[in-house]
Formats: structure tokens, sequence, C-alpha cells
């Protein structure tokens, strides 16, 4: 249970004001349609997280707690840094001639595979060697932050600060990695 519920907040606090739900929100204003969209979207965040979750498990028969530890902490400042950085919507999905679920399936797969998103689904998996239970909790994580994104759509931005959110979550990754790297290194 540890697995669903920590992977659900890090992908719920990743993917706040991120690229992805950027795009989230552009595919929602161009289709106006949130079912498909949305459909496309869990599609993919399930998919991009049972990769994740996958390779995190099978981390954990190779590599010490101590160092799946250490790659929890990296993953977390890897999220941290990466929410520093600011972020445009992207202009994927715009030219192509696919209906709104395969679109948004398609360009918030590739949008989201190698993000933080995954890195951290993998950390989790491998510290809690579960594969279901981090899939699911991550993909339920990246829906729950991208189901606001496709009900407003543009008008997102308006009601929420998104990056003040954003820059709020990567201050909690960056200190939650540096607590979890000196847990792990024995400095304290």
């Amino acid at each position: 249970m540890d697995a669903l519920l920590s992977t659900f907040l890090a992908a719920a606090m990743a993917e706040w004001g991120d690229k992805t739900q950027l795009l989230v929100m552009a595919l929602a204003a161009r289709y106006g349609r949130p079912g498909p969209v949305l459909a496309g979207i869990f599609l993919a965040a399930i998919a991009n997280a049972l990769a994740a979750a996958f390779g995190g498990t099978l981390l954990n028969g190779m590599i010490t707690l101590r160092a799946i530890s250490l790659l929890v902490a990296v993953s977390l400042v890897f999220a941290g840094v990466a929410g520093l950085v600011g972020n445009k919507t992207p202009d994927m999905g715009a030219t192509w001639r696919t209906g709104p679920f395969l679109t948004a399936a398609g360009c918030f797969f590739l949008l989201e595979f190698g993000d933080k998103t995954q890195f951290l689904t993998a950390a989790l998996a491998a510290q809690f060697d579960s594969l279901l239970l981090a899939a699911a909790g991550a993909a339920a994580g990246v829906a729950a932050a991208s189901l606001p994104a496709v009900l407003l759509g543009d008008r997102l931005a308006v009601v929420m600060p998104l990056r003040a959110i954003r820059l709020t979550a990567a201050i909690l990754f960056l200190i939650l990695g540096l607590v979890v790297a000196v847990n792990a290194l024995r400095l304290v």
C-alpha cells in the first residue's frame, strides 16, 4: 500500500505545471471533448507507469537497499531540478490528423517517456519491489493532475497559479531528495 500512495503523491506533484499538463490543456482546448482526451492520457499514463515500474522492480533484485535509497534520492532531486526549469506549451500533435483519443495517447506517451515522473515511478517501484501498486499509483497520480487540465483547458492557467504550484513542488522534491540522500548515506 505504501508503493501505491507514494507513487500517487509523487506523480501527482510532479505533473502540476509540467509540460504534459500544458499539453493536456492545449489538447482539451483544441478538441473541446474532455472524455476522449482524458481516456488517451490515462492509457498513455498506464503504459509509461508500467514500463517504469517494471524497470524499477528489475533494479530491486540487482542493487542493495542503500543503493535503492540513493536512487530514490537522485530521482527526487531530478524531479526538483526539472520543476525549477520553466516549461512552455509543447506544440506536439498540432498537425496530427488523428482524433482526440489517439492524439492525446500518442503525444502524452512520447512527452512523458523519460520524464521525471517515470524516474520517480521506477525508483519507488525499486524501493517497494511492487510493479502493479507502483504503476497504479503513478498512473492515478498522472490522471489526477491531468483531470483539471482536461476539464478547464486553457482556463486552468488563469484559475490556478501553475508556476507557483510547480515551484513549490520542486522545492519539496529537493528537500525530500536531500533528506533521503542524507539518510541513505548515513550522514546523520
